[in-house]
This record gives C-alpha cells, structure tokens and sequence, in this order.
C-alpha cells in the first residue's frame, strides 16, 4: 500500500522545495516536487530528486563511532553522550568555556538546528563562529546600503521590463526561479546575463557580457557614469539617497572606455545596461559568486547603487535582490543566551585562528551541520587544526572529511526525517519539515542530542519540549498575532506576513538617516604578482550534481577542470593534468569550453579532501572587504601537464 507523504527540503539551497514521498512498507520509494506549492511547482532539483540514494546509503551512520585506539569505533548512545559530558565538563573547569568552539553551518537550514547554540550559550557561553563563508560581503554590503537585507516577493519579476541576473546562475543555483523567469519573458521582460562564466542561463537571456572576474565593479561605475552623464538618474533621488554627488564624482574618476576596458567589456555594455535600468522597471538579481572577492562588498555594493539612483526601487518590477530574509518570520529569542560569546572565529579563516588562538587555546571543537574541511578555504589548516584538538566531535549522517577527524562522531537525521520549520533564502514561504518515516534505529536529531547532552552536564530541563513544542515557541510570536499558526503550516507553505512584496515602497530605509547610503569610494586597488606565473583564476562553482559537500552520487575519477582551450597549456581535451596554485596541486581532468573567457579554471565545488577532489585545498584563506566573507575566487593557478614514462625506457 503507497501512501504520500509531504516535507520540505531543509538543505542549503534557496528554494526550500516541498517533497512529495511515496512511501510503501516504510520505505520511501519515489520523490516528486509538490505540485501545490507556489515555488516548487511539482518539480524537484536532479541533487534532490535522486536523494534516495544518499537516504538509503550503505555508508550511512546508525550507530555512534567514538575514538579508540586510533580508530572509530562503534558505541552506545550513553557511551558517547557521557563521554561527551564528561570532556566538555573537564574543559570547562580547566580552561573555562572560550576553550570550546561550537561550529555551525548551513547542512541543514532547520530552524530548529539552533538548539545547538541554545545549549551552548547555556553551557557556556563558548566560543562561535562569525562572518559568513559564503554571503557575508553581500550581507554587509546590503544592510550598509539600505539597513535592511531581503527581496520583494518572487513573483514581482512579471512586473519588470528587464532582468538582469548578475552573476546569477538559475539553472544550477534557482532552478525554481526558472518558471518566474520565463514567465517574465512571456510578459515582454528582456533578460540580461553578466557573468565571467558562460552557462545555460545565457540561452533566456537577450543578451550576454563576460567580463573579467571581479570586473564587476568596474562594469557597474562604467553604468553609472552613463547614467550619470545621459542624465537617466530618477529625478528624486537625491530625496531618497545619501552621497549621490559622491558616487558621481567615484563614477567620473574615469571614462566609461576606461572603466569597460578595466572590466574588458565593449562599450556598447555599459550603454545598454544602462538604458535597461533607465527604461524602468528593472530589477537585478545579485548571484553570490561576486561577493567571494576580496572586493567583493564593494561589488554588491556598487549594484545597489545602480539599482537605487535608477529610480529602482520601491516599484514594482524593480529591486536589487540578494538575499530572502529567510529567519525573519521566527522568533530566535530561545536559541540565546544571556551573555555574548567570549570570543569568536572567523569563519573564513577557521583553520589559521583556531590554530592560533591561546589564552586559552581551543581545546574542543563541535560541530554542527557543517563539513568545514571540504567547504573552507585551506582545507588542510583546518583537518590540522581539527587534527590537533584534544576533542573534536562532529553530528552528521556521514563519515565527511571533518567527521573522519573527530573523536567522537553523532549520527543525525536526513532532509526526510526532519522534523523541523523553514523559511527559504529565495523565496518568501514558509513550510514544515515532517518525517514521512521514521529514522533508522541508533539515529537522533538535533535537538534530542542536545537535550540528552544538556541533563548529563547539569542543564536539566533548560531545552525539554518536544520538536512540535519547540517549532511552536518559533513560529507564534511573530506569526500568530497575523493569523498564521503552527497548525496553519502544518496545512502547508503560507507566504510570510511580514515580507513586503515590493520591498521600500515609502523610499524610507532602516538606515541612520532613513535613506540609502550610497558608496562613495572603490575597492582598493591591488598589484597581481602571481599574474604571470599562474595565469587562470580559479573559481570553484556550485553543480547540479552536489548539495554543497553533498553529492547525489560519489563522483569517479580526478576531478574536471574547464578551460578555454587556448589556456590548456597544450593539454588535450580529456586528459589528465595537474592544476598547481601557491598552496597546493591536485590531479585532475582537463575539459576545453570555447565558450569560457582565457583566464578561468572553472572545478566544481563541494570534493572530498579525502578523494583528492576538494577544490578548498588550493585556495588560502582570505577575508572580502567588509562582512568577513570568504575570498574564494581570488585564487591563481596554472595547468600542467603529467609526464608520461618513456615506454622506450
């Protein structure tokens, strides 16, 4: 007998789909999109529709695995929570709580991950990460700009006369951004991709401009000198925007030759970008892959500006979206602590701080939904500085790169077992999480970990309740006084109450002077010593074929570099190679793309340091301007080609 059952997805992507399973004996066999959810539109993405996989795994963890002897081994839920207990006590007394670093990441987008830093600011409070791997350029540069960082609703982009996605690959990153597109196109919007990398997105799009990687920024003053000059500014900018007569002056620094000859893009971009933006509405979907440079906040920045001097926004059709205020409608009060953390890590740089920090040095790690030796630039400083802790434990479904490390390793629950509450990052509904079956015996979530662990140290009841009384305490604060209950989601998505669908529609910001502010100086201007030796920029993209670490099917083989074929270095279409940067080599396959600009070398994200696939172990770890994100793609190498013995030898 087939029963279906309902979910939404809770891993690190923007569109926080609705599942639909088929279950039959207990055992999912099939998943679909929903059909009735306004997002997910009865489709799934090819990482998630293939989850079953990775769900019914035989290298999936059941048991918990603690350090012996060198090796993991397997023991008792009690075994492993007392040790635990036991080691975290022992630190605490000694070292006192900034001895013990508490690692969450994006694994999971459940709000109800948050119990791990519920127990630990109780606990502690201990040592946290802070800045964003990922987002945290785009992050400041948002909230600098206006003090507010989200999207009008989704569904606004019928309204637009022009789209330009900037940076922004859908087919891979929105999949479900895609109907709303097309249904833009239908309207009569024009779409526009600017981007260093060519991919299927430039098939919906009128037109196409690959600049340099990181010539954004110049691109964008390029559109602003124009717009500036052709006097296409909205006429009431200056009521509603600071510093509107410095960005002129940062715009006119240099001619819009100049500034497209920096970006290495004709004029005639710069022209057309801005009569797009004149001719409003026109909105800018921002990608993420801009802010992963060290001038990364400037970038964004730079976009926001266009988007506010163009008379974008506040109207329909318009806006410059980076980011869905996804934790906006919940209520986080009960994740806190009373006291600030003593001392924080910079995500960016976890290997080199943790390794470095002393008085007291950290002595214990935990981490929680996260795999930072596979996903952190310098991969091998953070598995030394994981190596070299006196406790490490690690909650995951899955022997990682980081769990490999650990002394003590907690098996958690999957996306379909998860029992949970989600906002989206790329939308503005929100779903439950409801297990359509059961985990594996010697499997618990999150929060019964925590709980276990919180009465072994003396927190007693401080995190009781169950998933339902705590997804409650979330949701109903903030939601039930607009009429929108745990029940009511239970029913399925509602779109959050409190997200505008035209995003500062009154032209008032929640900035210090209730205007934007507006940037008034460019990055800092950089020699690029390395230029010659390594001439390709490295740019670890997301895939299809991977949820971030998460692979729908273990990958075979090196892993596939993509390069122009004039920047082979003579190395065949197909052939094994090496790719060698400051900081390391690894072996790979070479593909030649015709279409890719001369000075990229393009590698999926997420391999396994384990496999000798991890993008990480080449790229050091560096800080972006402002936001302490990550500077991913500032990494330069070169291919090389592999000796072949002489078969005459």
């Amino acid at each position: 007998m087939q029963e279906l059952r309902k979910t939404v997805c809770n891993r690190d992507c923007p569109d926080a789909c609705s599942i639909v399973a088929t279950v039959e004996d207990g055992r999912v066999v099939r998943l679909g999109g929903d059909p009735d959810h306004p997002i997910t539109r009865g489709f799934l993405c090819h990482r998630t529709s293939r989850f079953l996989e990775t769900q019914y795994s035989p290298e999936r963890l059941t048991t918990p695995l603690l350090r012996k002897g060198g090796e993991l081994v397997p023991v008792s839920w009690d075994e492993a929570l007392d040790t635990a207990a036991e080691r975290l006590l022992e630190i605490r007394r000694a070292s006192g709580p900034a001895a013990i670093f508490h690692y969450r990441s994006g694994g999971s987008l459940g709000i109800l991950t948050g119990i791990a830093d519920a127990f630990f600011a109780r606990f502690g409070p201990v040592t946290v990460k802070r800045g964003d791997i990922c987002s945290g350029a785009g992050d400041a540069a948002q909230l600098a700009d206006f003090g507010e960082e989200d999207s009008h609703d989704l569904a606004d982009l019928k309204n637009a006369r022009h789209i330009l996605l900037w940076g922004k690959n859908v087919f891979t990153s929105s999949p479900h951004t895609l109907p709303v597109l097309r249904e833009a196109k239908a309207r009569g919007a024009e779409l526009v991709l600017i981007d260093p990398v060519h991919h299927k997105t430039a098939s919906l799009c009128a037109a196409f401009y690959q600049p340099r990687p990181g010539g954004d920024f110049a691109l964008a003053m390029a559109v602003a000198r124009v717009l500036f000059d052709e006097g296409w500014l909205d006429p009431r900018a200056a009521e509603y925007c600071d510093h509107l007569d410095e960005l002129r002056a940062l715009a006119r620094r240099r001619s819009v030759a100049a500034w497209c000859g920096e970006a290495d893009v004709p004029e005639a971009a710069a022209l057309d970008l801005a009569r797009r933006l004149a001719d409003r509405p026109a909105a800018i979907l921002v990608g993420w892959g801009m802010g992963r440079r060290t001038s990364g906040g400037a970038i964004v920045r730079a976009l926001d500006a266009l988007a506010a001097v163009s008379g974008n926004l506040g109207i329909p059709g318009g806006g410059v979206s980076f980011y869905f205020k996804r934790r906006g409608a919940f209520d986080l009060s009960s994740f806190q602590g009373d006291l600030p953390p003593p001392r924080t890590v910079c995500e960016p740089l976890f290997g080199q701080e943790v390794l470095g920090m002393s008085a007291p040095p950290i002595r214990a790690v935990w981490v929680t939904a996260g795999n930072p030796v596979t996903m952190l630039p310098d991969s091998r400083a953070v598995a030394e500085a994981l190596a070299t802790r006196e406790l490490v434990v690690v909650a995951d479904s899955f022997l990682t790169d980081t769990a490999r490390l650990a002394h003590l390793v907690l098996p958690t629950r999957t996306l379909l077992e998860a029992d949970d509450v989600l906002g989206a990052y790329g939308h503005h509904y929100l779903g439950v999480a409801t297990p359509v079956v059961p985990p594996p015996d010697g499997v618990k979530s999150d929060l019964e970990i925590m709980q276990a662990l919180a009465r072994r140290v003396g927190l007693g009841d401080a995190l009781d309740g169950s998933a339902r009384d705590w997804k409650r305490r979330v949701v109903e604060p903030k939601l039930a006084p607009l009429g929108v209950t745990l029940e009511a989601l239970e029913r399925g998505p509602v779109r959050n109450p409190l997200a505008a669908k035209v995003l500062f529609e009154d032209r008032k910001f929640p900035t210090a002077s209730g205007r934007v502010n507006l940037i008034t100086e460019g990055p800092e201007e950089r020699e690029d010593p390395d230029a010659r030796e390594l001439p390709l920029l490295l740019m670890a993209l997301s895939t299809d074929k991977s949820q971030s670490s998460q692979w729908a099917r273990p990958p075979q083989g090196p892993a596939v570099v993509t390069v122009h074929p004039d920047a082979a270095g003579g190395v065949a279409d197909g052939a094994v190679c090496r790719i060698v940067s400051r900081v390391g080599a690894m072996t790979v396959r070479l593909r030649h793309d015709p279409a890719q600009r001369r000075d990229v070398a393009l590698i999926p994200k997420g391999g396994h340091l384990h496999d000798g696939r991890c993008a990480n172990a080449l790229i050091r770890a560096r800080t972006t301007d402002i936001g302490e994100g990550g500077a991913l793609y500032e990494e330069r190498v070169r291919i090389e080609p592999i000796e072949q013995p002489d078969p005459q030898s």
